[in-house]
């Protein structure tokens, strides 16, 4: 039996982005390579946007996935830890992660050391990014309020809303996958500076920005960004000692 040793992360893999035309092919990329992290992951960290648009009801689960959930169930199961982190796209999920499927959820970042390594680990929405219209607008969805409010509408015409919504994001701009600023503009880059003025940490390690770095930050940090699942296709494996990015074999065009 192959130990399980390694740590897998992957972020913004927007299944069911109704921008892109090619969700049931990505999915069954993510299926696939989940299947295959199983052999010999200790843990796996989702970490954020996994869907491109989610809302949980209290009693109806959204259509699709299936094939999803069913594999991320079943490596809950096998005992293979699995993290998933609300990102700004499937914010509004409530406990059918955890009770149904099993996985630990994140909804703020998380402090963790594996293997004597210390991790600092968030999707990255809103953490350095203080514009105040964005603040706003998270604010907004993160209010029980509004949750409320939206629960009473028919998931017929919620979900028209939220994939309405979803459309307005950088997928349906023509930008998928963005640029890295520079070490003086990057803002989860000058958040991570600005934690290791507080605490040391091995590794940051982020989603959100679409785009694929793995750099020094810091005399003995490394600042980590996980790229997406909509162009790049990459993913991040830690295997006790060293952190790598790598990127899916075969490409979902």
């Amino acid at each position: 039996m192959t130990a399980r040793t390694k740590i897998y992360f992957a972020s913004d893999v927007h299944l069911g982005a109704t921008a892109l035309k090619n969700n049931r092919e990505r999915e069954s990329l993510f299926v696939k390579w989940l299947e295959e992290a199983g052999k010999d992951a200790k843990a796996i960290y989702l970490m954020g946007d996994i869907f491109d648009f989610w809302y949980e009801y209290r009693k109806v689960v959204p259509r699709g996935f299936v094939r999803t959930f069913g594999k991320l169930a079943d490596l809950c199961d096998k005992g293979i830890e699995v993290h998933f982190f609300i990102g700004n796209h499937d914010i509004w999920a409530f406990s059918y992660f955890e009770q149904e499927v099993g996985m630990i959820v994140h909804r703020q970042p998380f402090e963790t050391e594996i293997n004597g390594k210390k991790f600092y680990l968030a999707h990255g929405d809103g953490l350095g990014n203080y514009e105040p219209k964005y603040l706003f607008l998270k604010r907004c969805f993160h209010s029980p309020v509004l949750q409320w409010i939206f629960s009473r509408f028919h998931p017929n015409l919620a979900f028209t809303i939220g994939h309405a919504w979803s459309k307005r994001s950088r997928l349906s701009r023509g930008k998928e996958t963005d640029v890295f600023k520079g070490e003086n503009k990057e803002y989860l880059y000058l958040y991570a500076k600005e934690m290791l003025k507080q605490k040391h940490f091995d590794f940051f390690i982020f989603g959100h920005r679409h785009i694929a770095v793995d750099i020094e930050i810091g005399e003995s940090s490394r600042f980590v960004n996980l790229g997406d699942w909509v162009k790049l296709f990459t993913y991040g494996v830690f295997d006790g000692e060293k952190f790598e990015l790598k990127k899916v074999k075969e490409i979902v065009n």
